[in-house]
């Protein structure tokens, strides 16, 4: 089996790495950051490796791919590697070629470097409106609204921390906004249209029935079509059924909306991972710039960026200060739809007689 040759998945990682990683695998010692964008590590052989991180997209054209690998191909021995939020990081072993390499990025003019230290790094996202088929709202389109508004905090440290934004086009979340600072999630508030003339030719009754998590589905006969009845109480909106049943779309222009979460992080330091935790219930789409959902984001950061303290994350500064003057300083409103009523909500509650009065 170890020579097996397949076609089944990624090549393993470590077939691509440049020599100076291959050498040093598990040796480094520390890194720190030089200025916005510009990492060094130093491995214990005493190997110095420069890192320059530019700010990328998740649709990208090949002419861009391309353009890319020119600047990998003369700057870098053809090396470059994407990071999980999708920036684009270009490696050199000498420092003397740090500042050649961005010359060539600003010449460039659609690699902006940044992205590290506390700064708002890419936004993290899934694929909305251009390929996905039970999304509530697009993905590139808000990303890049948001960003454009926020892009100065890119390239620079002007905040207390590191702020991660990310964005899930519905609930069923392949993007990480469980525990993000600032999440971006669409919600759907209406359960699926049912094509009553259509549903029995285009797709199997038992399999659509059994597609649904909450049992919110039955069989029914319409206007003498084979077809099935939706429990609109006991939907969830996660649009399993249209995944298997293409006459049962969950798209509705006015059910369809925006959610905010703040608050989260996957860091272990300081204080313990956190979950995002609900700011606003419901913006509407608002294509192609939705200015509400870009205002309220900026606002919050904007709050942040003055009134927390050093290394403080959006959720460590939001429990400090106490989420009553959270909602008080960003002038977000706070109604019933923020108190959780799920069943097992009662872990989540605050359950302690100490509270942050505000003035």
């Amino acid at each position: 089996m170890a020579e097996r040759i397949t076609d089944i998945g990624p090549p393993k990682y470590d077939e691509m790495w440049p020599d100076i990683i291959k050498d040093n695998y598990g040796k480094w010692k520390y890194h720190e950051i030089l200025e916005p964008g510009v990492l060094k590590h130093v491995s214990e052989t005493g190997t110095e490796l420069y890192t320059v991180r530019c700010a990328g997209t998740r649709l990208m054209t090949t002419l861009h791919l391309e353009n890319i690998c020119k600047i990998a191909d003369e700057f870098c021995g053809g090396f470059f590697r994407f990071t999980t939020r999708n920036n684009i990081e270009f490696m050199v072993d000498d420092a003397s070629k740090l500042e050649p390499l961005k010359k060539a990025l600003a010449d460039n003019g659609a690699l902006p470097i940044g992205g590290t230290g506390a700064c708002i790094t890419n936004i993290v996202h899934t694929q909305g409106w251009v390929h996905c088929h039970t999304p509530a709202i697009d993905a590139s389109g808000i990303v890049k609204a948001v960003m454009d508004e926020l892009f100065e905090y890119f390239g620079s440290h002007k905040l207390p921390a590191q702020v991660r934004i990310s964005l899930a086009c519905c609930l069923n979340m392949c993007g990480a906004v469980h525990c993000s600072d600032i999440a971006i999630l669409g919600v759907h508030r209406k359960p699926p249209v049912i094509e009553h003339s259509h549903l029995d030719k285009m797709c199997e009754i038992p399999t659509t029935i059994a597609a649904c998590p909450t049992a919110a589905i039955k069989p029914a006969k319409v206007d003498g079509y084979k077809s099935v009845a939706v429990n609109a109480d006991r939907c969830m909106f996660c649009g399993n059924c249209y995944t298997m049943c293409p006459a049962m779309p969950l798209a509705d222009a006015d059910g369809d909306g925006i959610a905010l979460w703040v608050g989260g992080k996957v860091s272990n330091a300081r204080s313990m991972p956190k979950f995002s935790k609900l700011a606003v219930p419901f913006i509407p789409n608002e294509p192609p710039r939705w200015p509400s959902t870009v205002e309220a984001i900026k606002k919050i950061v904007e709050v942040y960026a003055a009134d927390a303290n050093k290394y403080e994350r959006i959720g460590e500064w939001a429990e400090r200060i106490g989420w009553e003057r959270f909602f008080e300083k960003t002038g977000l409103e706070f109604s019933h739809h923020h108190i959780d009523d799920y069943r097992f909500a009662m872990t989540t509650w605050r359950n302690s007689t100490q509270f942050k009065f505000t003035d």
